[in-house]
């Protein structure tokens, strides 16, 4: 495989303004109220009157071992051998919520389908619609303070590093670091 790609989220300049959400709802057309590929999340360390807030934009991992890759009876999910994008196939998808069961970090979601039915959404860095010209996701293209960033995973290692962030653990290596 070549390169994994991945994303690091700074979170010392997110500033939950939901920017990143919006952008992906819009280019992807999803309904307000339905499924949310990337989410916006707050952690609170302290109490008053030392209080910390952070925030970070999260969607699908992208993980070098991809669980609901794994344990889809369908093979309806796939890992790209050019970056290592986790994708699904609508195709094949039955929407038996397998992936949702295994999937460590709560990603898969569900949305209705014409002549019923159900069918799994996730992030897919923006392939199915078209990157950015720059070849960013439109979540990274939007976001206004450059919270979110998108590439190799050695070069988001890097600019991790730069700012005190690590990777995120999990037993399926996700491809998000995170500061």
């Amino acid at each position: 495989m070549a390169e994994q790609y991945g994303f690091y989220v700074d979170t010392s300049r997110c500033i939950k303004c939901w920017a990143c959400q919006v952008a992906c709802k819009q280019w992807h057309g999803i309904e307000a109220g339905t499924v949310s590929r990337r989410n916006v999340q707050e952690t609170v360390d302290g109490s008053f009157p030392t209080v910390k807030r952070s925030f970070e934009s999260l969607s699908c991992m992208h993980c070098e071992e991809p669980a609901c890759f794994a344990k889809c009876p369908q093979g309806a999910i796939s890992k790209r051998e050019e970056d290592g994008v986790v994708v699904v196939d609508d195709e094949k998808c039955i929407g038996c919520k397998t992936c949702s069961l295994v999937c460590p970090f709560d990603v898969p979601q569900y949305r209705e389908v014409e002549g019923g039915g159900l069918k799994m959404d996730k992030c897919d860095t923006c392939l199915s619609i078209g990157r950015t010209e720059e070849g960013d996701p439109h979540c990274v293209a939007a976001c206004p303070m450059q919270a979110l960033h998108f590439g190799p995973l050695s070069e988001m290692e890097t600019q991790a590093a730069e700012r005190g962030g690590a990777r995120m653990e999990g037993e399926t290596n996700p491809s998000v670091y995170v500061s």
